[in-house]
């Protein structure tokens, strides 16, 4: 058997091999062909000068408008991600629970939005948040409010907007995270004399909590990563750093700060994946 291990690990290799090959070639390389970029001289009016420099690194906390962008973003992704896991949560345990079509049907229901350009769903939620849009004519229609709701061009337009984006995939992995929950041990809980918010709590709380965990992973580096929504929702002025960044490239051609940006917005997203994998260990090995 011991002599098996070696061949059994090259054929993993060799089945991972074009996929990473690919990954390499589509991704790696254009990442580090842009990483001497970020250490150049930008002279505004003139273009990228010779020499080399971590101003571009160093501004990012340095200067005010800089560190408001990096903060909003991860505002951002923490209210994005909490609100999907409010909100995903009961609507998994609806999905989970369910069987035969009505399963099916609520799974469809889940996914739908997906199967929507992100463009046309964005411009919905501009017709629902506007100044002139739908829900602002309702309050006023009912007498709510006298004067329209800023909803749009700040972050409460692009809250709502993510969470409805990214609340499938928070669902779905929860859903996963139920259905292999044993429901044997919430009747156990039932038949000791728990209540039902005891039970959950309790038992089915704990036990989904990897797919929680997982779950907020994804749908906070997806949240911080967004440019469509943040861009239509967000307007021009109210920037993340997604937006900051696609201005830097296109719009001020400084190449430096924004590939400075979109090298600080993979470090921090590499650092929540490092750190999520130290954690999944942990609570793997307590376990």
């Amino acid at each position: 058997m011991k002599a098996e291990a070696p061949k059994g690990r090259f054929a993993g290799f060799l089945l991972t091999a074009p996929l990473a090959l690919l990954l390499l070639l589509v991704f790696v390389a254009p990442i580090l062909v842009m990483l001497p970029t970020s250490f150049k001289i930008y002279d505004p009016g003139v273009g990228i000068q010779p020499g080399w420099t971590l101003h571009n690194y160093t501004q990012i906390l340095a200067d005010p408008y800089f560190r408001e962008v990096l903060g909003r973003t991860l505002v951002m992704g923490i209210s994005v991600t909490v609100f999907c896991v409010l909100f995903g949560y009961p609507l998994a345990i609806l999905v989970a629970r369910s069987d035969g079509m009505m399963r099916s049907l609520l799974t469809l229901l889940v996914i739908f939005p997906l199967t929507l350009n992100l463009v046309v769903r964005s411009f919905g939620w501009i017709a629902l948040l506007s100044n002139r849009g739908i829900i602002n004519q309702i309050m006023l229609d009912l007498g709510l409010v006298e004067f329209p709701v800023r909803m749009m061009f700040n972050l409460t337009g692009l809250i709502i907007g993510l969470t409805h984006i990214f609340l499938p995939f928070m669902v779905m992995i929860l859903v996963a995270s139920l259905r292999a929950m044993p429901r044997d041990v919430e009747a156990a809980s039932a038949a000791l004399g728990a209540r039902p918010s005891i039970t959950f709590l309790t038992v089915t709380l704990p036990l989904t909590a990897p797919g929680i965990f997982a779950g907020s992973v994804l749908v906070f580096i997806l949240s911080i990563s967004a440019l469509v929504t943040p861009r239509l929702l967000g307007g021009p002025a109210y920037k993340v750093m997604a937006t900051a960044i696609y201005d830097e490239f296109l719009s001020t051609l400084d190449w430096p700060t924004g590939a400075a940006l979109a090298f600080a917005l993979t470090l921090v997203v590499l650092v929540i994946l490092g750190g999520a994998g130290y954690l999944t260990r942990r609570w793997t090995a307590a376990r």
